[in-house]
């Protein structure tokens, strides 16, 4: 599938995607960004920036911010929070922005063992020792929590296995590795908070299916089996007067462009 064909899935619930889903990343965007030190004149441009909240938190930090996405509804909204920003349409792994133009280079769950053309983009976008952080989901089936990332296995076989093959960056060794390829140099991963939260069932439901694995499932199943099949993985998670809420296993890298 082409980057144009991501709007398909991530971009038809941009505003559910925004306002009901990714506000639950904060605490991963707010850990990586104290492990880069963003600060203000830092320069940082956030590959598949998506709805562009991360982007937006940075610049509370007082950096210069830009960012990449596939899907033109969700960089509306990117440039809807970041006004004063160089928020581009577009492929990530060809972002047009200039050579060593950045100190920061991040990816949220957004570059998978997949996209090594990405990976080179972001060594072409660094400053000599700037760094580059990305986040990747851990093994879901040891949280959990995992179990609210249920209904995305309603998709086709192939389509699972490919979800398994994006996210392989999980496996012992392999994210350092494929960072080295693309010529930077690798630290140690390390744990991310990843806490998703939703006030009832509806609202987890409704979160859920605004986003690209749901709309293969969607594709396969029907909206209304989809939408069941969120209720009943959400049964065990409902307490009265409390939110339905989701430990992730996730994780992060960061490496460097070689000074």
């Amino acid at each position: 599938m082409g980057w144009e064909m991501v709007d398909e899935g991530w971009g038809r619930r941009a505003a559910d995607f925004a306002a009901l889903l990714e506000p639950a990343q904060v605490r991963e965007y707010i850990s990586v960004f104290r492990r880069l030190e963003v600060g203000p004149g830092t320069r940082l441009v956030d590959m598949a920036c998506g709805s562009g909240l991360a982007m937006e938190m940075a610049g509370l930090l007082g950096a210069e911010r830009a960012g990449i996405d596939a899907s033109p509804r969700l960089v509306e909204i990117a440039r809807l929070r970041n006004p004063e920003s160089d928020v581009r349409v577009g492929d990530m792994a060809t972002s047009g922005f200039p050579e060593a133009a950045f100190d920061v280079v991040t990816s949220f769950r957004g570059i998978w063992g997949t996209t090594p053309d990405a990976v080179r983009e972001a060594h072409r976008l660094l400053v000599p020792g700037g760094q580059f952080a990305l986040t990747c989901w851990g093994n879901m089936a040891s949280a959990p929590g995992g179990a609210l990332f249920g209904p995305f296995r309603l998709a086709t076989p192939p389509q699972v296995e490919h979800q398994s093959e994006m996210v392989s960056l999980k496996r012992p060794g392999v994210a350092a590795a494929f960072l080295a390829e693309a010529g930077l140099e690798p630290g140690e991963p390390f744990p991310v908070p990843c806490v998703i939260e939703f006030a009832d069932a509806e609202h987890y439901a409704r979160a859920l299916a605004a986003t690209g694995p749901a709309y293969e499932a969607i594709q396969t199943v029907g909206a209304e089996a989809f939408h069941a099949a969120c209720l009943e993985a959400a049964r065990p998670f409902v307490t009265a007067g409390r939110p339905i809420r989701g430990e992730l296993p996730l994780w992060g890298i960061i490496a460097r462009r070689p000074a």
